[in-house]
């Protein structure tokens, strides 16, 4: 079947279109789940509400651009809508220094896409969503600004520190294993 054959099914409410569509993109989008959830629970129930939401208003995909991308860009919304049923807070902290990285120094020396993902997923979860969705999605200051209803300017000083502990998170682990 065709892209545009499941589209069409899912339109209508085909039940085996709708299946065939959440096997081919389940896996890759409860990985991008995966970064925005605080464990594996919240990322099922972030991708479970994307789908719906997918299902609900696929007949909206004109036919502009990917529609993987677009299923990505419904996707991103309701796991960002749970964050926000859970009270996403935007805060800063100011010494990063006592932060522990959350690989093992061995890994460091054979730091792979796993153990980066790790030290991603320990940051403190504004500066997580906030690099998520500038460095993952591609979405300028302002964008994210919009979406998380915060000011461009709280937008780029959450990522800028978001870099500066995973940078030291990885100078530490360099220090460790040397």
């Amino acid at each position: 079947m065709t892209e545009q054959e499941i589209i069409s099914g899912c339109i209508r409410q085909n039940k085996q279109c709708q299946r065939l569509l959440f096997d081919q993109y389940a896996g890759k989008f409860m990985t991008l789940c995966l970064r925005y959830a605080n464990n594996q629970m919240e990322a099922e129930d972030m991708m479970q509400e994307g789908f719906i939401a997918i299902f609900k208003n696929i007949e909206q995909y004109k036919n502009n651009g990917a529609f993987g991308g677009w299923m990505r860009k419904v996707i991103v919304n309701a796991a960002l809508n749970i964050l926000r049923k859970n009270k996403l807070h935007f805060v800063d902290i100011e010494d990063t220094s006592s932060y522990q990285p959350s690989v093992d120094a061995y890994s460091y020396s054979n730091m792979g896409e796993e153990d980066l993902m790790k030290l991603i997923n320990a940051l403190p979860k504004g500066y997580k969503v906030v690099f998520n969705l500038s460095i993952f999605e591609g979405y300028s200051h302002e964008e994210i600004g919009k979406m998380l209803d915060i000011q461009p300017a709280t937008s780029r000083s959450q990522l800028v520190k978001a870099r500066k502990m995973l940078q030291q998170q990885i100078i530490e682990l360099e220090k460790i294993a040397v």
